[in-house]
């Protein structure tokens, strides 16, 4: 494969049964499709995963989501609750190395593939579960989506202005964060395989998840005893200035620049004051040190934005970096999506899809050998079913015959 990505072989050979639906599960198995896994979507051969469709009864209505989380997947359209289609999804657990679910509580076992059943099917398989809330807490058989995850987990509690309310972070991290920690197990347990041959159980709760990206928050925490409180723009616990947004022009919503000095480095400091015109002000005692600088904060902020407000945020992100001090504008998607340095490195892939317009998304972030994973589109429902079934079962197109005949795919 030519161009900025290339095909990943790190996963070839591994056989992935995906009972996953919506983003946390999806986000999990959809990273180890990137490195070459070969993961089998089963989806329900009327609707599908409801990630395809924004109302209930409506088929592929939203397919913008859909493709965001199963890029490089195949899709297997079965009836679990067919007598028929359960019996052929423990035939493709016999074959596979992992499975990875993210039912409902209590879901997976209802409909017959629990743990103890998949195990006994299969007892080097990997079988991954993705809840919203862990064994042995007290909220353990309740309904979570990414936003109740963030709640319980901490993140609204430090997102949001020092004096204002409790906000959600604008990322979905209670979804695709819990994704990544048991993408990165299932690869830990898969090594650890080669040596044993025994599977695993991996278990994880959105809510536990969470609490793995406020590690800084508690450190937090410890050094000052009290919860850790919402910043701002600003990181609470770094107590330093100049660090903050500073408004661009033109003026517009996301006109904005971050400027970050560090306390560690006074020339950043000194750098700014020059670039910005204001080299008097270096000799100035009254903004000699940080201790100085965060006592007349509002004073610094002032100077800072009498600058950036001449300045566009990419005129502003250029120049500060160029001096030597950490800054960005704030990006908003469109900005991101039309930005073509991210296209020329595979870091945004085209779609192209057989049922809809082509699409431009992120793809797998990490570079290996200089490139990105390349991106294959979304399966379409069941699309995959009649080759998935006679590459891992051996079933020919006669069997395959009966099994719909018999509604079971």
């Amino acid at each position: 494969m030519t161009g900025p990505v290339a095909s990943v072989h790190f996963l070839s050979g591994v056989k992935i049964v995906d009972l996953t639906q919506f983003e946390a599960g999806p986000s999990c198995t959809e990273a180890l499709a990137w490195l070459g896994a070969d993961v089998v979507k089963i989806e329900n051969p009327k609707l599908g995963d409801p990630g395809r469709r924004l109302r209930p009864g409506q088929p592929d209505d939203d397919p913008y989501y859909f493709h965001m989380f199963n890029a490089n997947k195949r899709s297997v359209a079965i009836d679990l609750k067919a007598p028929a289609g359960l019996a052929l999804v423990k035939d493709l657990l016999r074959q596979a190395d992992v499975c990875v679910e993210n039912f409902a509580p209590g879901a997976i076992e209802r409909l017959g593939l629990g743990y103890n059943t998949v195990r006994a099917l299969n007892p080097g398989i990997i079988y991954a579960q993705i809840k919203g809330f862990g064994e042995g807490s007290p909220y353990e058989k309740n309904l979570a989506f990414d936003m109740i995850a963030q709640a319980c987990g901490g993140t609204f509690s430090v997102t949001g202005e020092p004096d204002g309310p409790p906000k959600r972070p604008g990322i979905s991290l209670g979804d695709t964060g819990t994704g990544m920690t048991m993408a990165i197990t299932i690869l830990g347990a898969l090594y650890k395989r080669r040596e044993t041959g025994q599977g695993c159980r991996l278990q994880v709760a959105m809510q536990d998840a969470m609490l793995h990206y406020m590690r800084i928050n508690f450190a937090t925490q410890g050094r000052t005893g009290r919860a850790a409180e919402r910043g701002g723009s600003k990181v609470p616990g770094i107590r330093n200035a100049p660090m903050g947004l500073y408004p661009c022009a033109p003026g517009g919503p996301n006109d904005y620049v971050y400027i970050m000095t560090s306390r560690a480095n006074p020339d950043h400091w000194v750098r700014l004051l020059t670039l910005m015109g204001r080299a008097d002000l270096t000799a100035d005692d009254r903004y000699a040190t940080p201790a100085d600088r965060l006592e007349r904060e509002s004073e610094v902020d002032a100077i800072i934005t009498a600058w950036t407000r001449c300045h566009t945020k990419h005129e502003a992100m250029r120049a500060v970096g160029e001096a030597g001090i950490p800054a960005g504008a704030v990006l908003d998607t469109a900005e991101l999506q039309n930005d073509s340095t991210f296209e020329d490195r595979g870091i945004m892939q085209v779609m192209r899809h057989p049922a809809h317009a082509p699409f431009k998304m992120p793809g797998w972030p990490v570079r290996i050998d200089g490139k990105p994973p390349a991106l294959t589109a979304s399966p379409v429902l069941g699309e995959h079913t009649e080759a998935v079934l006679g590459e891992w079962l051996g079933l020919n197109a006669q069997a395959v015959a009966a099994l719909r005949e018999h509604s079971a795919i």
